[in-house]
């Protein structure tokens, strides 16, 4: 904790598409996370979620309460009457056509649903570094998930900037994602380098190529530093996307096939399938309607086994659990060849292995598209990969063998660090803060 309080604390936030950070450049300059309480001890990575739980005060009146980050995930697991999970709320912000939502008969616009994960991000850092924080340095993605084009990345962030004054906010200023994990890299050195910086969240790969070092710091920095950005809307979520339908889908009936009048097709309809993918989506199959037409998918299928297990996910709400399956052996086939993807819990058991070759083998699109976001920056910018001094890779992406091997193959083996997965944009946006306030004194 900084030993006296700051009028102005110089802060970074970065918050992400499924982890938020925050940090803050102390009394003694260094920067220090935020810390946020889980069961087990605290995290610097907060989830970015969002739960909604109706409650009966005295005399039966009902009222509506909100968790957000680990306590949030806590409590819609110890909850028998599940509340509304919602999660992945900044991939929606460029669509001009998603205003809001209604949970318990109440309407919540985006902005006022993400300005209370917002307030509890502020709230936790006030409370741990005993300053109020009004002003923050913000992470933008270079291209917002589903932007098509500039006017919708700035319908975004004006969306986004609401949603921090909602939450108590007076100022904030955004800067790319990439450039904060580049303020993050260059506090270590001790020389001037150009950099390939690669941001990998959730929803979005970030690319930035820049001058940078205690060079570029005493002269002071140029637009010209910046030589360019780049990015694309797939990263982490849409990995583990592939793994749900490729691998554990088919296991819960996805490719399986039922009788009808002398013909044979597919069990259950391919919907139901999609909302396995994104795991806080599950609980919206917990419906009659659902639940009747799986029933009836189970009596006529030649696989009823599978149909059985699917049905079992769904009415044990076993969503995050999945989710969690799905994160270990997505790890798992970044430290080997091969992995087991084991699943129990409930009534379920399920146990499939699988190859870090077929793995690669389903994210293959999404791999392309990062080679190409990768390449087209280099080509826009004129600068060749042997001009590169370093390639600083961030994010839990980042981790993927097949991601890892985009840059080794054009840059080389030694050119490449990583670091901080998690929490190196929020660190560097609290330096970059830290600059503004320097040059505004």
């Amino acid at each position: 904790m900084h030993k006296g309080p700051l009028q102005q604390p110089a802060v970074g936030i970065d918050f992400g598409t499924t982890n938020s950070s925050v940090a803050i450049v102390t009394g003694d300059a260094t920067v220090e996370l935020a810390s946020f309480p889980t069961r087990t001890g605290s995290t610097a990575s907060s989830r970015s979620v969002l739960y909604l739980e109706q409650v009966k005060k005295a005399g039966g009146a009902k009222q509506i309460l909100s968790r957000t980050g680990p306590a949030a995930i806590q409590g819609y697991l110890d909850a028998e009457d599940k509340g509304r999970l919602i999660q992945s709320l900044k991939s929606y912000l460029p669509s001009r056509t998603l205003t809001g939502t209604e949970v318990f008969g109440r309407r919540y616009t985006l902005e006022e649903l993400i300005s209370r994960m917002l307030g509890d991000l502020r709230a936790r850092a006030e409370q741990q570094f005993g300053s109020p924080i009004r002003h923050a340095t913000v992470g933008r993605p270079v291209r917002f998930v589903g932007a098509e084009n500039e006017d919708d990345d700035a319908y975004a962030v004006t969306r986004l900037r609401e949603a921090f004054m909602q939450a108590g906010f007076e100022h904030v200023d955004f800067e790319m994602e990439p450039i904060g994990a580049a303020y993050s890299y260059e506090s270590a050195l001790d020389h001037d380098e150009l950099i390939l910086i690669g941001d990998f969240g959730g929803g979005t790969s970030d690319f930035s190529l820049l001058n940078v070092g205690p060079g570029v710091r005493k002269r002071g920095r140029t637009s010209q530093d910046l030589l360019g950005n780049s990015g694309v809307g797939l990263a982490g979520d849409a990995f583990d996307a592939r793994i749900v339908r490729k691998l554990v889908s088919p296991a819960l009936g996805s490719e399986s096939y039922a009788r009808s009048l002398n013909k044979t097709l597919p069990a259950v309809p391919a919907w139901i399938y999609a909302n396995l993918e994104r795991w806080h989506y599950l609980s919206f199959l917990r419906t009659r309607n659902v639940h009747e037409i799986l029933r009836s998918a189970k009596m006529r299928a030649l696989e009823p086994e599978k149909i059985e297990a699917l049905i079992a996910l769904i009415e044990e709400d076993l969503g995050y659990q999945l989710h969690q399956a799905v994160q270990r052996v997505k790890f798992e086939l970044s430290q080997a060849d091969e992995a087991q993807f084991h699943f129990r819990d409930g009534s379920l058991d399920l146990r499939i292995a699988v190859t870090r070759s077929e793995f690669e083998s389903w994210i293959a699109e999404e791999l392309a598209s990062i080679e190409q976001c990768v390449d087209s920056l280099l080509a826009s910018t004129g600068v060749a990969a042997r001009d590169v001094n370093r390639v600083f890779l961030t994010g839990g992406t980042s981790l993927v063998p097949a991601v890892r091997r985009i840059f080794t193959s054009r840059f080389g083996d030694s050119r490449i660090q990583t670091g901080n997965e998690f929490t190196s944009v929020a660190r560097g946006l609290a330096l970059r803060a830290q600059e503004s306030l320097i040059i505004t004194a």
